[in-house]
């Protein structure tokens, strides 16, 4: 794997909207998904009084992203975590509050280029899907042993597939042949199981079966739920904020995270809003922020990503 084919998605701008909260010397950002590091270097390129915490749950990652890191020396600090475990991190490090966080969710570019982790649907490859080797179960082992009705639950809610139906009932009459072991095997089976007209929008059949089983897998949505409140509180007065996510589910949960902390509390009618019902943050984008077109053509991993940017503006008051 080259590292130089990995094209951090939306680099520039989540650097212009982490800046104002990087450029004081001392400052701490969190990488909360450092994958090759391709966010991390540019950080501590862009801003060189500005140290580096990166946290990933791949240790191949963390290898990959070392080596490249390596030439900051003391100023990068790596950790083997899943970005929920901030405040655990920042605690065994002695740092109580950071000035910036970047999450870039959805699977690295490694992961999907190394055929043996089995996130891609394009190539066969055993169904493994773990993000973190060591830990959990894999896509087959969800795919060959979860209740029918379970199935059905996942690719709706995590995969938005309106199939899903269908789909289980092929994968439970397939599975008691034989176990499932591989994705080209799954992936033709969706094809198979599709009627006509499905088949023809958004690309390949297979994406949000897999889609689904990877959030399932590594239990993303709800370790996502944890992280950014925590990532938030995390943040000293005047830090930032930037997500970027890759599929709706994301999106509308950092959505409704920043627009909870943006929201007033006070109860309507107070002629004064005392300091405890003031908004919390401030929304740095209007919305979210899709990648231009040029960098699509450039990079098409990029292309159904959104970019979403908060400050904190003020403390929680208790």
């Amino acid at each position: 794997m080259s590292q130089s084919r990995h094209v951090p998605v939306m680099l520039q701008r989540c650097l212009d909207l982490l800046a104002p909260a990087l450029e004081c010397p001392g400052a701490v950002v969190v990488d909360c998904t450092l994958g090759l590091g391709g966010h991390s270097e540019a950080l501590l390129t862009r801003f060189p009084g500005a140290r580096l915490i990166g946290l990933d749950r791949d240790k191949e990652a963390l290898r990959l992203s070392g080596e490249r890191l390596a030439p900051f020396g003391e100023r990068a600090t790596l950790v083997h975590a899943v970005y929920d475990e901030l405040p655990d991190v920042l605690g065994r490090l002695g740092i109580a509050r950071v000035q910036g966080v970047l999450f870039d969710l959805g699977v690295s570019s490694m992961q999907l280029d190394e055929a043996g982790r089995g996130f891609a649907y394009a190539q066969d490859a055993p169904l493994d899907m773990r993000m973190d080797q060591t830990t959990g179960i894999s896509a087959a082992e969800v795919l060959n042993t979860y209740p029918p009705g379970e199935l059905v639950r996942i690719l709706r809610a995590y995969g938005e597939e309106k199939q899903a139906k269908r789909i289980v009932a092929a994968i439970v009459r397939e599975r008691e042949k034989e176990p499932f072991s591989t994705s080209a095997r799954l992936v033709e089976l969706i094809r198979d199981a599709l009627p006509q007209a499905a088949k023809r929008t958004g690309g390949n059949p297979a994406k949000r079966t897999f889609q689904a089983l990877r959030i399932e897998v590594n239990g993303e949505l709800s370790v996502l739920e944890r992280a950014i409140p925590a990532a938030v509180k995390a943040l000293d007065v005047g830090g930032r904020i930037a997500v970027l996510s890759y599929h709706s589910l994301e999106d509308r949960l950092v959505k409704h995270v920043f627009a909870a902390g943006a929201a007033s509390t006070a109860p309507p009618g107070l002629p004064v809003v005392p300091e405890r019902y003031q908004p919390r943050l401030k929304l740095l984008t209007r919305g979210a922020e899709l990648p231009t077109e040029e960098e699509i053509a450039e990079n098409r991993r990029a292309a159904p990503a959104r970019l979403r940017g908060a400050e904190r503006i003020r403390e929680d008051v208790e």
